[in-house]
């Protein structure tokens, strides 16, 4: 599975219908995004996984290994 980075966008409309059902009051996650928006972006955290590329590689290498 591959993930693509996505650009922090609106709340799609059913899953804030849903939100607002489960916490008819709201919860501090609720708050936060209503408030400040988006908070952190797919790009902060591309560093911290591996790309396809380094994945082939290191699958590679194990195969070799074993």
């Amino acid at each position: 599975m591959s993930m693509r980075p996505v650009a922090p966008g609106e709340v799609p409309g059913k899953t804030a219908r849903v939100a607002r059902a489960a916490f008819p009051k709201g919860s501090l996650a609720i708050r936060v995004r209503d408030e400040l928006g988006p908070l952190f972006t797919d790009d902060q955290f591309s560093g911290l996984f591996p790309s396809q590329a380094d994945r082939e590689a290191a699958d590679t290498a194990t195969q070799g290994a074993a």
